[in-house]
């Protein structure tokens, strides 16, 4: 038994220390077949999507002239600036697209002198974010003419009209802003102007690259297009559409570019909005775009696509406000039941102390508190475990001809004195899915992004190091907050009573070792719990120790 709990106790922290490099690819992208390119549509009767294989969709049909003609001023294309209060935009009237999208809150890195966060990453090669497409229409093709240069306000909301024409269509793009909101609206007003009837897909589209975490574990974070359908989110693999264009059908509340903290979504208004292709560009750009069904329009009949689009910060708080399930994008898989609650109680006490160091110990306190009865009784049960020692070598020596009847005496032996040998391993085994979790919310989600603790600690969701001047090997600067955890591990080991023999106990002082190194490239926001809650352990194996011996 006891070689039993050494064993399980070595496994334990081999779970912790390999089990966040493949445990967590199960919240990075999805697999998916990759033998073909697959086309996602909901089969009749049933909510669940169809699988099948299918060529990619022409863009648009029309029985005008294919040949793009369009309608263009003898003059460059003006940039139009729109400044709120939470970013500044930058609109062009070439495709009526958005070029440049910069958030005043949040910026590109910890630096003081650091721009804001771009989350345009595209030069326009392979298009921009919003060009709209219909029929033969091409998206960057159509001038729009903004009648000005700049995007002036009424009270809280600001309007831009863009105006166009390509191929025997009149198109007016119709942008509402707001100044204290990252939601924006977008309604499209097409209209037939030829003597003829036209039929075509409406499209808006969006390219961009990964803005995405960089650091330890930010390859199992899921960056690139995902989408919320029949109550479901699914995070797209790469492997889906890096060998062409491929299509997923259905009626969707929104369609988005998802970053680990921003993202750039669409959220159709029209039932008819059920379709998005995806294609990738060089080295790992995205192309989508949302397709309507196909339209037809008699001479002089016009057709309104309508959208919201929300261009900012995956902060839950705002994702519900937004509605139509775009929180969902924040997916924290298995542990949302730990994580949710915990990120709650970290916005809780940031709002009380101001600072997300002082939050990570008090949801720490609250999580030890309730943790402290089972923790209590499974250090008595290994106290009273050690007491039992020189019973049990007895009885070994007595059965040691006899494993069967061995095993039998042992376990009576339990029984009488009310003694579980495996209530000194539970409580670890318990706090395993808050571990997992809590670095789950450290992270992927925003609030910890740059957030500073005290004195080296500038941003809780990155490694912890005071650089002293010289680089050293491997690390860069010294884990002061790694080396102490390991530390306060060690004194927790030393103080915590063990039936093993001297050999399985000097196994077991290796575990300290093992964690510092596992901890070295963790967020510091994680080491800081850890070594919270290693130095509340510490005081509760005191009392024990302290108490009067029965």
């Amino acid at each position: 038994m006891d070689i039993y709990r050494t064993f399980l106790a070595i496994i334990i922290s081999f779970v912790i220390l390999i089990g966040y490099q493949y445990f967590f690819v199960g919240f990075g992208p999805s697999e998916l077949p990759t033998e073909d390119i697959v086309v996602e549509t909901e089969g009749a009767g049933s909510d669940s999507p169809v699988l099948q294989t299918a060529v990619a969709p022409e863009s648009a049909r029309t029985s005008a002239a294919p040949a793009q003609v369009t309608t263009r001023p003898d003059r460059a294309a003006r940039t139009l600036t729109v400044d709120t209060d939470l970013y500044t935009a930058s609109l062009t009237e070439d495709g009526g697209s958005i070029t440049s999208f910069v958030l005043k809150d949040y910026r590109e890195t910890s630096a003081a002198d650091s721009p804001g966060m771009q989350l345009v990453k595209v030069d326009g090669t392979e298009g921009f974010p919003l060009e709209f497409s219909w029929g033969s229409v091409a998206p960057a093709a159509t001038f729009y003419d903004a009648g000005g240069s700049e995007v002036r306000f009424q009270g809280n909301n600001g309007h831009l009209v863009m105006k166009g024409q390509g191929n025997g269509l009149a198109i007016t793009r119709d942008y509402t802003f707001s100044k204290d909101s990252y939601l924006m609206e977008l309604n499209v007003r097409v209209k037939n102007i030829s003597s003829g009837v036209l039929q075509g897909n409406a499209a808006l589209h969006q390219s961009n690259t990964p803005f995405r975490k960089s650091g330890p574990g930010s390859q199992f974070l899921f960056v690139g297009p995902a989408y919320y359908m029949n109550e479901s989110l699914t995070e797209v693999d790469s492997d889906l559409y890096e060998a062409g264009p491929a299509t997923v059908n259905g009626q969707m509340d929104w369609a988005a570019y998802e970053g680990t903290y921003f993202i750039c979504a669409i959220l159709p208004q029209d039932t008819s909005a059920t379709s998005m292709t995806m294609e990738s560009f060089g080295e790992d750009g995205i192309k989508m775009r949302m397709n309507s069904d196909l339209d037809t329009l008699q001479p002089g009949e016009e057709k309104v696509y309508t959208y919201k689009l929300f261009f900012g910060p995956k902060k839950l708080d705002i994702l519900k406000s937004v509605g139509s399930n775009l929180d969902k994008a924040v997916n924290f898989g298995w542990f949302d039941v730990i994580a949710q609650p915990t990120l709650f109680l970290l916005n809780f006490f940031h709002g009380i102390f101001k600072n997300y160091g002082i939050a990570i110990i008090m949801v720490t306190i609250i999580f030890k508190a309730i943790f402290w009865p089972i923790t209590q009784k499974g250090l008595k049960s290994m106290k009273n475990m050690q007491k039992l020692q020189p019973k049990m070598a007895k009885l070994k020596e007595k059965y040691k001809g006899d494993p069967t009847r061995m095993n039998q005496e042992v376990m009576n032996l339990y029984k009488t004195y009310k003694v579980n040998p495996l209530g000194g391993c539970l409580p670890m085994v318990l706090q395993i899915p808050v571990f997992f979790a809590l670095y789950k919310v450290l992270l992927m989600c925003i609030e910890l992004r740059h957030a500073p603790f005290m004195l080296w600690i500038t941003d809780l969701s990155a490694p912890d190091r005071l650089y002293i001047g010289f680089d050293i090997p491997y690390v860069g600067g010294i884990p002061v907050l790694t080396l102490l955890m390991g530390a306060s591990m060690f004194l927790q080991q030393k103080m915590t009573p063990t039936t093993a023999d001297p050999t399985q106990a000097k196994i077991m002082m290796f575990l300290p070792v093992i964690f510092t190194f596992m901890f070295i490239n963790f967020a510091s926001g994680l080491v800081l719990y850890w070594f919270v809650n290693n130095l509340l352990a510490i005081f509760q194996q005191q009392m024990i120790n302290r108490q009067k011996k029965a």
